[in-house]
């Protein structure tokens, strides 16, 4: 689809102010951010703002529309990218940002140059950033025009191009072939001179305030042949420019040194193969819901597949009027996946026609469980909802939670638990719905909640992992604190033994661990150190046959003995996220990933 040019009638230099990382919602978000504007306000020869991310601390609808007001206060145009705190919180599971702002991508024309802005993610997880297949389209045809058009580019985008994004290079190779002149980035809160594979670029400071209880921003002046960066104190000065530079074409050659994703761990198990992929064109955010020979799986355009598991093909695709950003459930022949359009959404299996569907009062981005012939999922309106499976009639709803819910509850005989990303873990009556226990942790705050990992319950215990580093059991009667330890840094990752004599954890760096559920003392197993490196992703390790299976963040499937501890295998399915991973043995598993590929990894006898 071609892109609609705004044409600015100026003449002579291009003068802009170059806003970044507002964290709207923090402390002093909003406060620095209006003076901000008003201070651009008072100057005369600012063309256009430019706002490159993380306009809010947790991606809040309600702070996002504070935002809106903030910057439309601004005399002049602003042009704006969401940033990773936009989209990682968000109830809305990132789709009020261009409801609000009209998009997130855009393409300006300012004299001489097309101003090209868009984003990385990573929407709804921890986790590096990633270009998503459907923003990779919209840029071939981006550039391609710009080509056509002959016309030099300025970029804006939020994370710096470098491996903070796991496909880094699928937007570099392709800037590279394009006249770009200079890439504008934030993330980093402080203004600095970049270069990403012989590409000029810039990251600019937070508007946030310092020490000195003064926020501020960048000037940017493009005059002739050169570029000039200024750093001004909100309200005060403008500094001597910390960057100057020509801003004439690159010439990027054929240089093949860059760094790319490595593969060669695939090379010390050949026994590992990929039996078949399937492309579903779109990001896909979760795992799948497995039901005989079908594997269903959402992706973020809001289609729904369902695969035929032997061999990969298509059985049949739904769609929903939103997006899908969390695993769907599967039992009796039916298949239930909850929805951005503000609704749970119930297909039959074989055919895929829909059977029922559940609106609620705000998006749904949880992941559903299904027990009994029961649904229960949380949602975007502060409602856990218990549903009939067959018919999609109440059985009950709660309504005690102060925030949304993202992750699948864990049922047993008595209670349904799940956490909410309002600092808080709740414990449901599973027959009424009535509120048993409540459970916060000592280190609050909002992004601290126990809301991202799936709860596992064992041996009369409730154990999680939340971002405050700690893994906790509680006493599933009461929610009492049984054992809290911070001896492993961990975050939102855990999985439940078959048995449920082990709970299994990954740690943020390397290591996989197994705690035995039955010890009300927290003993460790087994500690296996796997080098997987940094990983923060919010992927569950299932156990499977006695294997236990992991994907990580940067795209590695692990197979682990779930006994010993020992390392079976690694394969490198590709560059991006892997979800929750759904094994069908114990030497074939499933996996999706933030590329939008769905791959059944097979291991040899």
């Amino acid at each position: 689809m071609a892109f609609v040019l705004t044409i600015l009638l100026t003449v002579g230099q291009i003068r802009f102010a170059w806003l970044s990382d507002l964290h709207i919602g923090g402390s002093t978000g909003l406060d620095d951010t209006q003076a901000a504007v008003q201070d651009i306000n008072t100057l005369n020869d600012i063309r256009f703002v430019l706002v490159t991310g993380d306009i809010t601390e947790s991606g809040a609808t309600a702070d996002l529309l504070k935002a809106r007001t903030a910057l439309d206060a601004l005399t002049v145009p602003y042009y704006i990218v969401p940033g990773n705190h936009d989209t990682k919180w968000s109830e809305s599971g990132g789709t009020a940002f261009p409801s609000i702002f009209g998009r997130e991508r855009f393409v300006e024309r300012i004299d001489d140059f097309l101003l090209v802005g868009f984003h990385q993610g990573p929407r709804m997880r921890m986790a590096d950033g990633h270009f998503a297949p459907e923003d990779l389209r919209w840029l071939d045809t981006t550039l391609a025009e710009a080509r056509s058009a002959g016309m030099p580019l300025l970029v804006a985008t939020h994370y710096p191009l470098d491996s903070g994004i796991s496909n880094w290079y699928e937007a570099l190779e392709r800037l590279r072939t394009t006249d770009t002149r200079m890439v504008f980035v934030g993330h980093g809160h402080r203004s600095r001179a970049q270069e990403y594979e012989g590409i000029r670029a810039a990251m600019g400071r937070s508007a946030l305030r310092g020490r000195d209880a003064h926020g501020g921003y960048n000037i940017v002046t493009i005059a002739g042949d050169s570029i000039l960066i200024a750093e001004r104190t909100t309200g005060m000065t403008t500094g001597a420019p910390w960057y100057a530079s020509p801003i004439g074409p690159l010439t990027f050659g054929t240089d093949t040194g860059w760094s790319r994703p490595d593969t060669s761990v695939n090379a010390l198990y050949p026994n590992v193969r990929i039996r078949w992929q399937y492309t579903a064109g779109s990001t896909i955010l979760a795992g799948g819901a497995l039901a005989g020979d079908r594997f269903i799986v959402g992706d973020y355009s809001g289609a729904l597949h369902a695969l035929t598991v032997s061999d990969g093909s298509l059985a049949w695709k739904a769609h929903s009027g939103g997006r899908f950003t969390a695993s769907p459930a599967a039992a009796s022949g039916l298949v239930v996946a909850t929805s951005t359009d503000s609704s749970l959404h119930c297909y039959d299996l074989t055919s895929g026609r829909q059977v029922w569907r559940v609106r609620t009062g705000a998006p749904v981005v949880a992941a559903p469980a299904i027990a009994s012939g029961i649904v229960y999922s949380g949602a975007g309106d502060g409602i856990f909802r218990a549903v009939d499976l067959r018919s999609g009639t109440a059985v009950w709803e709660s309504s005690g939670l102060q925030a949304f819910v993202e992750a699948r509850p864990a049922i047993t005989d008595e209670l349904v638990v799940v956490g909410a990303w309002d600092e808080t873990l709740y414990a449901f009556d599973r027959s009424s719905g009535a509120i048993r226990w409540r459970w916060q942790g000592e280190t609050r705050g909002r992004l601290l909640s126990p809301a991202a990992c799936w709860p596992v319950v064992s041996h009369g215990k409730v154990f999680i992992v939340a971002p405050d580093r700690k893994m906790t059991a509680l006493d599933a009667a009461n929610g009492t604190v049984v054992w809290r330890t911070a001896r492993h840094q961990v975050r939102e990752s855990i999985g439940m033994g078959l048995n449920g004599s082990r709970v299994f954890v990954r740690t943020m760096r390397d290591s996989l661990i197994a705690v035995n559920a039955e010890s009300d003392e927290g003993e460790d197993l087994w500690t296996l150190h796997a080098g997987f490196g940094y990983d923060i992703n919010a992927s569950m390790p299932v156990e499977h046959e006695g294997v236990l299976f992991f994907g990580t963040m940067r795209g590695v499937l692990i197979a682990v003995d779930a006994g010993q501890g020992t390392l079976l295998w690694k394969h490198r399915v590709g560059p991006s996220p892997i979800n929750t991973v759904t094994p069908l043995t114990r030497r074939q598993v499933l996996c999706t990933d933030f590329d939008g590929m769905v791959t059944l990894v097979e291991a040899e006898r």
